[in-house]
């Protein structure tokens, strides 16, 4: 039996816009063994997000297909999908917007169990509520609190609460700590770790930063326009990155080094590649000081240069 639970096959996801189709997602591959996490992470704009909404269909794909425990869900109809949202939950990046400010903490929690009739008794009901409550670290006394009253970090570990009310195997990690403080943010991410490793959750942790990615994953996906351009486990990606823009990315965290101070970064220069209608060749190549040729006419393709370790790029 294949330990994979999610295994994404050449997904694509376009949107439609006046100057022509914007490829956000752009046939990419990957697959999550079960009680793993794939960090996804690049730039503001590369597609991270569109990703993660559309596995899960947040977003209806454009092509593609995403099999989960074996079956492509993209054939599924509206009553097969609700009864998989069950399985499937995403936390999103703001912890504030994304909850109901009228709703208080307990509603916000029990939210997702009314959905689906969970509970027939409103005893049954509370019990879940504050078992929750206890599981993701938010006081009982938070129980008729509302979001407003509270700081981000308990707003997120509500969000957290209800991504665990259904019981899920997969849950998408939507950039959950970067509208949060540094010391929450390691707050959410030991708490999401400890999850994951009691109730055998399986992640996509989609983030920006690359500190933040390393801690939490177990194989990391480096994303630049759409496209997939480099994969490789965690540890093997820092130690040993092989695309210019995996370098770049690398060579950009801060690194708290006395003496450091005023030392020049190396920093990716060059105009950005449109992602509507774009022409063949490297996304990359107008960006990258190795560029030849061949960058700017043929696509790369995404190959396996060293164990479980996958780059596409044509040097």
């Amino acid at each position: 039996m294949s330990n994979k639970l999610i295994e994404v096959k050449n997904l694509k996801k376009y949107f439609n816009t006046p100057m022509g189709n914007l490829h956000a997602v752009d046939d990419v591959s990957v697959s999550i063994d079960r009680g793993k996490t794939l960090g996804v992470v690049g730039e503001s704009g590369c597609g991270k997000s569109t990703l993660g909404k559309t596995i899960i269909r947040l977003h209806e794909p454009t092509e593609g297909e995403v099999l989960f425990k074996g079956e492509n869900i993209f054939d599924y109809s509206k009553k097969d999908m609700k009864k998989l949202r069950s399985s499937i939950q995403i936390i999103f990046q703001d912890p504030y917007s994304s909850l109901n400010p009228r709703m208080t903490v307990s509603r916000l929690i029990a939210e997702p169990l009314i959905s689906n009739k969970i509970y027939k008794s409103k005893r049954e009901m509370e019990d879940r509520i504050k078992s929750l409550m206890e599981t993701v670290g938010l006081s009982g006394r938070l129980y008729n609190a509302y979001p407003h009253e509270l700081d981000g970090g308990r707003r997120q570990r509500i969000g957290i609460a209800r991504a665990l009310a259904m019981n899920p195997d997969f849950i998408i990690c939507d950039e959950p700590v970067s509208a949060l403080d540094v010391s929450i943010q390691a707050q959410i991410l030991n708490l999401l770790m400890d999850l994951q490793e009691e109730l055998e959750l399986t992640y996509l942790f989609i983030t920006h930063d690359l500190s933040v990615v390393k801690h939490i994953s177990d194989e990391i996906l480096v994303m630049y326009l759409g496209q997939s351009v480099e994969k490789a486990p965690y540890k093997e990606l820092f130690d040993n990155p092989i695309h210019p823009y995996t370098k770049a990315l690398l060579g950009s965290i801060p690194k708290p080094i006395l003496g450091e101070r005023g030392k020049i970064r190396n920093t990716i220069k060059g105009e950005i590649f449109t992602p509507i209608n774009p022409a063949s060749g490297c996304r990359f190549a107008k960006r990258c000081d190795y560029a030849k040729e061949k960058c700017y006419v043929e696509d790369p393709v995404f190959i396996e240069v060293s164990e479980n370790h996958f780059v596409a790029c044509h040097i």
